[in-house]
């Protein structure tokens, strides 16, 4: 009695293990198909790249024209991809003064959840270019300060984590998406085939940035032991690093007392640090786009790693400075351009510019040939049309580690762009206030001339005119 019962059971249990044993194969299969029909997305290389920033949400933007125009594979938002803040007027005197030696009152307020979410929507579905582009396009982001909620803010900023939930919903980042629960905006990509991959790192220099001219940390130690692990575990051919604010040129080092720029260049510890992680974890490839200063250039160092860096900054989608301004300040602008000194500026043919800054609407570009030997990297900054206004041709064979070393580069002066804004001469660092203070040294000086011209010849005519009636 008691085998029969035994044999019942087993008999029970054989059907069971068996429907068990069909689901997970079921599950198997259809897992890898999934991963099948992402590999094919993944194994067709990466050949356009598209970036941009600073786009005012309020305003036209038919720049999307021209970006829809070349058909980009990815586009990148590097950050003020919209204008949620309230900027207050340019005031020195008054009641309320939001700038000068005497200000009282912040320049820039933050806005609430519900108005930053209001102005997402009115990019993410009331700029035409862009919903087209939505539909075509892979789009990925970081964020910079305004969109972050604050102007040149960083960690103290108290609304940071709705903020970053909202930015995520703009980019319709999956609801269980790491870049949800993490602390941060930070996130890695990698596309391509092997041998012809692409890896798209996009870091956060707000979340954790302590204050401005602190020398603290911008990353935070959690987003350095990610990007540091980014790195070493990357089998990548070609490595881009978006950053919101340019890391190589750093114009605040020479714009003061008058003006300053958020730049990597207000961290030299941070920027020396982000130098030795590339070259600690031995990366290649490396190329940097960065935003934030509303006008295009393209800068190198070449002593930073083994090989030349690049940074191409584009900026702004609609936010340019020589639009912004009004004459006579976008001539004076255009002047502070060509004074200041240009150690890492990249000076070629191509520009049409004599100075080598773009400040109209821009955006920027990466056309790779793959096929070519050794693999090409063209790199522009367009306008509105889509024309190339600033560009540089890089061959992939040069940004690798100890490429200053070869053979192939040894006895030839190639190390251009060594020389640090910081580290000029006094007198080469702050021609501009120089210049500035010369000019008004000498405009003050030939106003007094003059009147005194005039008081001696009211003078002399008076003399004479006594003199006469005295006769």
């Amino acid at each position: 009695m008691k085998q029969g019962m035994a044999s019942k059971e087993r008999s029970n249990v054989r059907p069971n293990l068996s429907c068990w044993l069909w689901l997970v194969g079921i599950l198997l299969v259809l897992h890898l198909l999934i991963m099948e029909a992402r590999g094919a997305h993944s194994a067709e290389p990466l050949t356009r790249i598209a970036f941009g920033s600073c786009a005012n949400q309020s305003a036209p933007q038919p720049i999307w024209d021209a970006v829809l125009e070349l058909d980009p594979n990815l586009f990148i938002f590097l950050g003020d991809n919209i204008y949620a803040d309230i900027k207050q007027p340019n005031k020195m005197v008054g009641r309320e003064r939001t700038v000068g030696p005497f200000k009282n009152i912040p320049r820039f307020w933050a806005v609430s959840p519900e108005e930053l979410k209001l102005k997402y929507d009115l990019l993410k579905h009331g700029q035409p270019g862009y919903v087209a582009l939505r539909k075509k396009t892979q789009i990925v982001g970081t964020w910079d300060d305004h969109d972050y909620g604050l102007n040149d803010a960083g960690k103290e900023y108290e609304g940071k984590d709705a903020s970053q939930q909202l930015m995520l919903d703009f980019l319709d980042e999956a609801p269980d998406s790491q870049r949800r629960k993490q602390q941060g905006v930070y996130a890695a990509y990698t596309y391509g085939p092997v041998g012809k991959k692409v890896k798209v790192i996009l870091l956060d220099t707000r979340y954790h940035r302590d204050p401005l001219r602190s020398d603290g940390t911008m990353l935070g130690e959690t987003q350095w032991r990610w990007f540091e692990h980014e790195l070493q575990n990357s089998d990548a051919q070609i490595h881009i690093i978006g950053s919101s604010i340019q890391v190589v040129s750093n114009f605040s080092a020479m714009s003061q007392p008058f003006f300053s720029m958020e730049s990597w260049g207000m961290f030299p510890s941070e920027r020396s640090r982000l130098y030795a992680v590339l070259r600690d974890t031995n990366t290649s490839g490396v190329l940097f786009i960065s935003g934030d200063v509303h006008f295009g250039e393209i800068s190198r160092f070449d002593c930073g790693l083994t090989y030349p860096v690049y940074d191409i900054t584009s900026s702004g989608l609609t936010e340019a400075v020589e639009e912004k301004y009004a004459f006579p300040f976008s001539i004076a602008l255009a002047l502070g351009g060509w004074v200041l000194p240009q150690t890492m500026r990249v000076h070629n043919s191509r520009c049409t510019t004599n100075t080598c800054v773009y400040g109209h609407a821009n955006f920027g570009t990466f056309e790779i040939d793959w096929d070519a030997n050794p693999v090409i990297i063209d790199a522009n900054v367009r306008d509105i049309h889509g024309n190339p206004v600033l560009g540089e041709t890089i061959k992939l064979s040069e940004l690798q580690p100890g490429y200053f070393k070869s053979q192939a580069v040894r006895g030839r002066h190639v190390k251009r762009h060594c020389t640090l804004e910081s580290e000029l001469p006094w007198y080469r660092k702050y021609i501009l206030a120089i210049t500035f203070i010369g000019t008004l040294t000498v405009s003050v000086g030939t106003l007094l001339m003059l009147l005194v011209l005039i008081a001696v010849r009211l003078t002399r005519r008076t003399v004479r005119s006594l003199t006469f009636k005295e006769d």
